[in-house]
């Protein structure tokens, strides 16, 4: 099976190729794309790939772009780092997607899912039309996220705006650092769980124990291997936060709006 990747930055797209080829030997990619612009001359002088893996937005442009130029029947799988009101437009319009950084077994069905739709040689049935207004109009998508979370302090229970969080931190047990740097245990089990609740405009998964709001960041240092090390702002200027570098390229985009 032929598959084509349409990604802008580098790093992404090569990890994916060899998450693919990992979870897949049989989808061979025949071209990385890395702008909306080569991807029109592209599919101006070849053949429609069995499947294409496509970043939402490039650095020339949205990706839905090139559906508006070519009429394609083949599965397309989006890579994103939407959050989730946009993802539920992608369920809702028969679309399938990966979130940044992509989990190796999402992948591997998302594969399996487009290999059964190239078997039962269905036609793929997506309403891009109504998932761009979706993507373009987020207000009018139904979102709740948590404004206040339950400290326990002294044995009493304490609500704290989400607003004044600077970070939440897995140590032994879970915890969050106030802007003013007050510390204070969190009654959530895993960060997983604090994740699925915050805005994602305003907090970044940095990694396993890491979750940081976007105002709190004080710089961002590059380090060896394509890695990040980010500092926060006083008075939690003591943590120094490492990003893998598979994570650096998706958390550039995030922060640079």
């Amino acid at each position: 099976m032929k598959a084509v990747i349409i990604e802008d930055e580098e790093i992404i797209a090569k990890v994916l190729q060899n998450k693919i080829r990992n979870v897949d030997p049989s989808v061979e990619i025949v071209e990385i794309i890395p702008s909306l612009k080569v991807a029109k001359k592209w599919f101006l002088n070849n053949a429609e790939p069995d499947l294409l893996f496509m970043d939402i937005q490039l650095s020339d442009g949205v990706s839905f772009e090139l559906l508006e130029h070519f009429k394609l029947n083949c599965p397309i799988v989006f890579t994103t780092a939407y959050d989730e009101y946009a993802i539920r437009a992608f369920k809702v319009n028969g679309v399938d997607y990966l979130l940044k950084p992509v989990d190796e077994e999402e992948l591997r069905r998302a594969i399996d899912k487009c290999k059964a739709i190239i078997e039962k040689r269905n036609p793929v049935i997506a309403d891009f039309t109504e998932l761009m207004k979706a993507l373009a109009n987020p207000q009018q998508q139904i979102q709740k996220y948590k404004e206040k979370f339950i400290v326990n302090i002294r044995n009493q229970w304490m609500p704290v705006n989400t607003s004044d969080i600077a970070c939440f931190t897995k140590e032994t047990l879970n915890y969050i650092y106030l802007f003013n740097g007050e510390r204070y245990m969190l009654d959530f089990s895993t960060l997983d769980d604090v994740e699925e609740v915050l805005d994602p405009n305003r907090f970044y998964r940095a990694n396993r124990q890491y979750i940081i709001n976007i105002d709190a960041v004080q710089t961002v240092k590059p380090m060896e291997n394509s890695k990040l090390t980010i500092r926060l702002k006083d008075p939690n200027h003591k943590f120094e936060i490492d990003m893998s570098r598979e994570k650096a390229p998706v958390f550039k985009k995030w922060l640079d709006r």
